[in-house]
C-alpha cells in the first residue's frame, strides 16, 4: 500500500491550563489549599506574599524614572496585556528554533490532565512497621538459620499484622530461594517467637489466633480474661454472629458475667499492624464556611484562614523589562523563562480569584435554597436538593458544583457538617409532599438508637415504621440508607 498525505479538520475541546488549575484549586479544602499556596510560593519566584506596608507609589515613581522601559506596569504592579503580546511578537519562540542548545522549560506542554499532575514531597518518616520486626528479631538468641526464616516470615506478614501464607508454601520458599532445608516444626517455632513481639498479636494466622495471643499476654489473667480466652478459642463462631444465647448456655454463666467478657474482647485490636488507627482517628476538621444567623438572616463567610494575599514579585518585573532591552541569545532565553514565571504567577492568583467568587456564588445559593434549615436548624425543614438545582441557579456546569462541594465543610450554629450533606434525594410521602431523603435518614437513625438492644429492629420492622409515619419506601431503600449510616444489620446490634 503506497504512503499518501491528506488533510482533514476535526472539533476537538481541549482545557486550557488556566481551567486546569482552577477545576484542581476549587476541589481543594481550606488546608489542602494553604499547603498549595506554600508550594507555589516555594516554586515560582516570580509569586511573592503582598506585604500590607507596601506603597504602590513606589511603582509609579519607578515608571516616571523609566519612561523609555520596554513594559509598562499597571497600578497593582503586573504585566499589561498589550506589553506581554508585544513581548511575544519581539521575543518569539521561532527565534530559537534553530539554536543547538535549548533549555528545557522551551519544550515544556503545561496542558497536562487532572491526573498527570507529578509533585515532589519529603516526608521524614522513622522505621516502618516492619522494619520494628526485624529489629525485635535481631534481640533474640537465634542461629543464622532461625534469623534468615525469621526475616523472611516478617516479610510474608501484611500490613495488618497477619501471616497469610501457608507454613508448607514458606517450607518450600526457603528451599528454593535460600537453600534451607527446614521443616513445618522449625518453622513453627521461629513464629512463635515473632508472636511475642509488639505490637501483641502479630504474626496471627487468623482473628482467632490473633485474639488469643493478646488474652495470653495480658499481665493480670483474672477471671473474664480467662473466660474470654474460653470463648475465642471454643465458641468463636457463635461470639462473631452474637449468638449469645447459646455462649451462656455451653459456659454456664450469667448475663451480667458475659457482658463483662464481652467488653475484655472489644478492647483487643484485630488489626496489631495498622497501628495509624489511633493516631488518625481524631483528625482536625477546619471549616471552609463560616455560617451565622444574624437577625433572623442566614450569612455566610469563607474561612481564609491563614491565606496571604498575593502579588507578582516587583524584582522580577524588573529584571523582565532589564533582559527583554537585550538583543542576544541569553537575553531572549531570559526573557523568556522570566516571562513564563510571572505568567504562571498571574495564572495562579487568578485561579484563586475566580475559586473564591465560584464559592461565594455557590453557597449563596445553598443558603437561599436551605433558608429555614439554617435559621432553625430543624433538619425536618431541609428541602430535597440535588447539585443540579445549585448549578442551574449559579449558571455553572454540575461538575463545577460538584468540585466546590467536595471535602468541605460548613460551620453552623447547629454543628460543623460536610456540605453534601445538605444535598439529598426526594422522596414522596403519602400525602404527595416531597420531603429530604436526609429527613428518612434521620427518622431511621432515631429508631435504631430507641430499640430494644435485646431484640433490634430487622429492616423489614424499620420499613413498617416508616409507612405508619407517612413514608412509603421500600426494604431494599431502607437498607440501603442503614448501610450510608453505618448501622450494622439487626443481628449484628444485638446486646446481652
Amino acid at each position: 500500500m503506497a504512503l499518501k498525505q491528506s488533510q482533514y479538520l476535526k472539533l476537538q475541546q481541549k482545557l486550557l491550563p488556566q481551567q486546569i488549575q482552577l477545576m484542581k484549586l476549587l476541589q481543594l479544602p481550606t488546608m489542602a489549599l494553604e499547603e498549595r499556596i506554600k508550594e507555589e510560593l516555594e516554586l515560582n519566584p516570580a509569586l511573592e506574599e503582598a506585604d500590607e506596608s507596601f506603597d504602590e507609589d513606589d511603582i509609579a515613581n519607578n515608571e516616571d524614572s523609566d519612561n523609555d522601559a520596554d513594559v509598562e506596569l499597571d497600578d497593582n504592579g503586573d504585566i499589561k496585556e498589550k506589553e506581554v503580546e508585544r513581548i511575544d511578537d519581539e521575543v518569539g519562540l521561532e527565534d530559537y528554533m534553530g539554536d543547538d542548545e535549548l533549555d528545557s522549560y522551551k519544550y515544556e506542554i503545561s496542558n497536562k490532565g487532572a491526573d498527570d499532575e507529578t509533585r515532589e514531597f519529603v516526608v521524614v518518616e522513622g522505621p516502618d512497621f516492619h522494619n520494628l520486626l526485624e529489629q525485635q528479631l535481631g534481640l533474640r538468641d537465634l542461629s543464622e538459620t532461625e534469623y534468615t526464616i525469621g526475616v523472611y516470615i516478617i516479610g510474608c506478614i501484611d500490613e495488618d499484622g497477619y501471616l497469610r501464607r501457608e507454613i508448607d508454601m514458606i517450607v518450600d520458599d526457603l528451599a528454593f530461594n535460600y537453600n534451607i532445608t527446614s521443616n513445618v516444626q522449625e518453622i513453627e517455632k521461629v513464629l512463635k517467637t515473632i508472636q511475642s513481639f509488639d505490637p501483641p498479636g502479630v504474626g496471627a494466622r487468623t482473628i482467632q489466633e490473633c485474639l488469643l495471643i493478646q488474652l495470653h499476654r495480658k499481665a493480670d489473667q483474672t477471671r473474664d480474661v480467662v473466660q474470654a480466652i474460653e470463648i475465642v478459642k471454643d465458641h468463636m463462631e457463635e461470639f462473631s454472629k452474637k449468638h449469645y444465647e447459646k455462649i451462656l448456655k455451653k459456659m454456664n454463666i450469667s448475663s451480667e458475667e458475659l457482658k463483662e467478657v464481652i467488653e475484655v474482647i472489644t478492647h483487643l485490636n484485630p488489626k496489631p499492624g495498622d497501628t495509624d488507627i489511633k493516631s488518625n482517628s481524631h483528625s482536625e476538621i477546619v471549616p471552609d464556611f463560616l455560617v451565622n444567623v444574624n437577625d433572623g438572616k442566614p450569612e455566610f463567610s469563607i474561612n481564609s484562614r491563614n491565606m496571604p494575599d498575593l502579588k507578582i514579585s516587583k524584582e522580577y518585573l524588573e529584571m523582565l523589562k532589564e533582559y527583554s532591552r537585550q538583543k542576544n541569545k541569553d537575553g531572549k532565553e531570559a526573557t523568556t523563562f522570566i516571562k513564563s514565571k510571572i505568567e504562571s504567577a498571574q495564572w495562579f492568583i487568578d485561579a484563586l480569584n475566580q475559586r473564591h467568587l465560584t464559592l461565594m456564588l455557590c453557597m449563596q445559593a445553598i443558603l437561599e435554597f436551605q433558608e429555614e434549615y439554617f435559621i432553625t436548624g430543624d433538619e425536618g425543614k431541609l428541602k430535597p436538593m440535588i447539585l443540579k438545582d445549585i448549578a442551574t441557579k449559579v449558571e455553572m456546569d454540575i461538575s463545577t458544583v460538584s468540585r466546590m462541594a467536595n471535602s468541605k465543610y460548613a460551620q453552623t450554629p447547629y454543628g460543623t457538617f460536610l456540605l453534601k450533606t445538605f444535598f439529598s434525594e426526594s422522596m414522596s410521602t403519602d400525602s404527595g409532599e416531597e420531603v429530604s431523603s436526609r429527613e428518612i435518614k434521620k427518622i431511621l437513625k432515631d429508631c435504631v438508637d430507641a430499640e430494644d438492644k435485646h431484640k433490634p429492629l430487622t429492616d423489614d420492622a424499620l420499613c413498617d415504621i416508616l409507612k405508619e409515619k407517612g413514608y412509603n419506601i421500600a426494604r431494599r431503600t431502607v437498607a440501603k440508607y442503614r448501610e450510608q449510616l453505618d448501622i450494622p444489620v439487626a443481628r449484628m446490634r444485638r446486646e446481652v
